[in-house]
C-alpha cells in the first residue's frame, strides 16, 4: 500500500467515526453559534467606549474562529490518543506500514475538513446576526488549516501526557480557555497588563493575521520586514510544523 493510499485510508476511517460521534459532530458547530449569538447578538458590542466587548463587532471575527481552531483539535486528537492507548490500537498499528506521522496527518486533514466547514458557518452567522463588516480573505484557509494542525499536534502531546480521556479534556480546557482569553481574541491587549507575554501563545499569531485579513479597522504590527498578514503567517507556518512533529513523534508506538 502506498503512502497515499495509507492516508487516504486513515483520513476515511476517522471521518466515519467522528461522523458516528453525533453528540460531537452538534456540539462542534452547536458551540461556536451560541458564542456568536451571546456575545455578537445578545450582548452586542459598542465600538468605541471602552471595556470589554465594546469593539467593533468584526474585532472579534478571529475569536469566533479561534473557538473550533483551538478547542475541537485538541480534545478530538487528544482524546483519539487517549482512546489508542486504553484500547494498545497503538501496538496494533505498530505492525502495520502505517507510520505516526502519516495517522496524525489523517487525523489532521479530518479536523481540517471539520473546522474548515464550521468555520464558513461561523463567517456566515457572523455576518447575519451582527454588523460586523468582514473581509472574506483567501489567505484565511491557510490561517485555520495551519491553526488546525498545530493544535493537533498539542492535542497529540496532551494525549500521550494524559492517563485518561477525562484527563485529556481536563487538560485541554485548562490550556484552551486561558489562551482563548489571552491570544488578542476577545479581550484587547488594552485591557492586559503590559508584562503579560502575549506573544507566547500560538494562537495570538493566528488572531492577529486573521484580523488583519478580515477587519478594516485592524492596525496589526508588521512581523519584521513582512506585514501583519504575512509575517503572522510565516510564524504560524513555523509553530505549526514544530508543534506537528513533536505530536508525531510522542504518539506511542505500543502501550
Amino acid at each position: 500500500m502506498t503512502r497515499t493510499r495509507r492516508i487516504r485510508s486513515e483520513v476515511v476511517a476517522a471521518g466515519k467515526a467522528f461522523l458516528r460521534r453525533r453528540t460531537a459532530v452538534f456540539f462542534t458547530f452547536f458551540f461556536p453559534a451560541i458564542i456568536i449569538l451571546i456575545f455578537g447578538a445578545l450582548i452586542q458590542t459598542a465600538g468605541g467606549s471602552g471595556g470589554l466587548f465594546t469593539e467593533p463587532a468584526g474585532y472579534y471575527v478571529p475569536g469566533y474562529l479561534a473557538v473550533v481552531v483551538l478547542f475541537t483539535p485538541l480534545s478530538r486528537v487528544g482524546s483519539e490518543v487517549a482512546r489508542h492507548r486504553e484500547g494498545n490500537r497503538f501496538e496494533k498499528l505498530a505492525t502495520t506500514p502505517l507510520r505516526r506521522w502519516e495517522w496524525l496527518l489523517g487525523q489532521t486533514l479530518v479536523n481540517v475538513g471539520i473546522i474548515g466547514a464550521a468555520a464558513v458557518g461561523i463567517l456566515v452567522l457572523v455576518t447575519l446576526v451582527t454588523d460586523a463588516a468582514i473581509t472574506f480573505a483567501p489567505v484565511l484557509v491557510p490561517y485555520i488549516a495551519l491553526g488546525v494542525a498545530l493544535f493537533c499536534g498539542l492535542g497529540a502531546i496532551l494525549g500521550r501526557l494524559s492517563d485518561s480521556q477525562d484527563g485529556v479534556i481536563a487538560a485541554s480546557n485548562g490550556i484552551a480557555l486561558p489562551l482563548l482569553f489571552l491570544s488578542e481574541t476577545f479581550v484587547p491587549p488594552s485591557l492586559l497588563p503590559e508584562w503579560l507575554p502575549l506573544w507566547v501563545s500560538p494562537l495570538t499569531y493566528f488572531s492577529r493575521g486573521v484580523r488583519a485579513a478580515t477587519f478594516a479597522g485592524s492596525e496589526g504590527a508588521a512581523v519584521g520586514p513582512l506585514g501583519p498578514v504575512a509575517g503572522n503567517l510565516v510564524v504560524l507556518t513555523v509553530l505549526a510544523v514544530a508543534f506537528f512533529a513533536v505530536g508525531a513523534a510522542a504518539l506511542p508506538r505500543t502501550d
